[in-house]
């Protein structure tokens, strides 16, 4: 540490867990970054006496404290405003890094001023060898909005077996640990704190695309995750986040030439999934997708305040952007033609 501008930023909001936070300040400060580096911890307002372990165990620590629980995305931006380095490095507290992780992320940022987020291989801390669901090798997304990823698809993960140990362009940089050039931010803006949590890094990326930049993918950087350490996979609440969070980011996004027809596709898809859920006897499952319908009509204000500062910042149109997405539908790939890891897609003609 320095009192100098770092060349890096580390930003981790938390929200209660003392083990996992130690154990991903731990992998960070083994991992210094030359030029020198600041960590800051933003506090979600946690009770457990958490971040005054971390304090104890590393002084280093920037301690940013909210009274109230911010979310992911609130508790990123806030940590971002008190941030002094060109680049921020968002970091899930359940994440950990791997040796010269963060050294190999600036480099390949500092090659090309055009990538505005690169993210690291992201494996599973619980089975290794294995891709961790929250990103895997690199976030894609299908024209009707689905999120998957490179070696994750849905509820199937794939083995790493060095299929993707290639540098690539991707769609969106996966939260879960994620470098940000601080440019970019200044020309799109942060993280949308109306979704809370969950795609908000998407829609981040899908605007970066909009402006013109970049998203890639560096094989050569290594994170372990311990995904739903935070939030239950099979929560209500995460189902609900997830289904609304997707359609304000749609419609949000795209313009309107591209929802007249993408829109109702994906809510014939929305429908056969509730229905798949209902018959399923997953009813606060179906309860939570109705919900987000329902916030989802109820955010209109907000939308069009919102799709009045994209079409401002916008670059490239929504046919030079597909070109990013996955042109098919991943949903019927993977449910009805059984294809269940990122190379076997029709249409995708590389790792």
């Amino acid at each position: 540490m320095t009192s100098e501008t770092p060349r890096v930023s580390i930003i981790i909001p938390h929200y209660q867990g003392r083990e996992v936070l130690l154990r991903c300040l731990q992998s960070v400060f083994d991992d210094p970054a030359e030029g020198g580096m600041e960590v800051l911890v933003v506090d979600n307002a946690s009770t457990d006496g958490s971040v005054q372990a971390a304090v104890e165990a590393f002084p280093e620590v920037k301690v940013i404290r909210s009274r109230r629980n911010l979310g992911y995305a609130g508790g990123c931006n806030l940590g971002m405003t008190f941030a002094h380095g060109p680049f921020f490095l968002l970091l899930n507290d359940d994440a950990e890094l791997t040796p010269g992780c963060i050294e190999t992320l600036l480099q390949r940022m500092e090659q090309d001023d055009t990538i505005a987020a690169v993210q690291p291989k992201i494996l599973s801390r619980d089975h290794p060898e294995y891709f961790d669901y929250a990103g895997a090798a690199g976030g894609m997304i299908d024209i009707f909005g689905y999120p998957f990823a490179r070696g994750r698809i849905f509820f199937t993960t794939e083995p790493d077996r060095g299929q993707y140990d290639e540098d690539s362009e991707i769609f969106w940089a996966s939260g879960t640990c994620c470098l940000l050039r601080r440019k970019a931010l200044d020309r799109v803006g942060f993280l949308d704190e109306a979704f809370f949590a969950h795609m908000e890094e998407i829609d981040l990326n899908w605007r970066m695309h909009l402006a013109g930049f970049k998203i890639v993918y560096v094989a050569g950087a290594r994170v372990y995750h311990q995904g739903a350490a935070t939030l239950a996979s099979d929560s209500p609440k995460k189902h609900f986040l997830n289904h609304r969070n997707n359609l304000l980011m749609l419609c949000k996004n795209y313009s309107p030439a591209s929802l007249m027809w993408i829109l109702p596709i994906r809510l014939f898809l929305e429908t056969i999934g509730l229905i798949y859920v209902i018959s399923q006897g997953q009813l606060a499952h179906a309860l939570a997708i109705m919900r987000a319908w329902m916030a989802a009509v109820a955010a209109m204000p907000y939308l069009r305040r919102k799709r009045k500062s994209i079409k401002r910042l916008r670059r490239i149109a929504d046919r030079e952007l597909r070109k990013r997405m996955y042109r098919g539908s991943i949903v019927y790939q993977y449910f009805l033609r059984g294809r269940k890891d990122y190379r076997s897609l029709s249409g995708v003609t590389n790792g």
